[in-house]
Parts: structure tokens; sequence; C-alpha cells
């Protein structure tokens, strides 16, 4: 479980990509691409290496109107799958 005041950060030849033949949002990495989906999207784009996890989520609670809560948990699930495929990295 990431804890708020964790740094997400993508590591080195990680990337947000726009791919136009699928028009989709992936996340690129050397060799391997994941087709993210709006939620996906929304929190990974909020991912700048210098805000804390706690920053993120409350950005995104405020920007979608829901409860701070859900959305740490939800994007919690969602990063620390992200980290245990090397797609993401906590300071």
């Amino acid at each position: 479980m990431m804890q708020p005041a964790e740094i997400p950060t993508l590591p080195r030849g990680v990337r947000l990509h726009w791919d136009r033949v699928r028009e989709t949002w992936v996340l690129l990495a050397p060799e391997r691409a994941i087709t993210l989906d709006q939620v996906g999207h929304a929190i990974l784009s909020e991912v700048d290496g210098s805000r804390s996890f706690g920053e993120i989520t409350a950005g995104l609670a405020a920007k979608y109107n829901a409860p701070q809560e859900q959305i740490a948990k939800d994007s919690a699930g969602f990063l620390g799958a992200l980290r245990e495929r090397r797609f993401l990295e906590v300071a």
C-alpha cells in the first residue's frame, strides 16, 4: 500500500504516450506497453516525480469531486500493480 508521503515517479524510459492507431493512452516502457483506461490515465497524468501520493490523491479528489479515501484506495492498487511490474518507482 502506498503511503501519503511517498512520491511515485516514472522510471527512465517509461512514459505516457497517445497511441494514434488505437486512439488511446498507453504507458510505454522498453519492449513493453500497457493500454490505459480513463482512470489509469487520470492517475498517471498526475504523477510528475515531485508530488507525493497524498497530494496526487487530494488533487484527483478535488478534480473529480470524489472522496479522497476512495481515490487513494483505488490509486494505491493501480500504482502498486505498476510498481510490481517495474513501470513505476517510489521515493
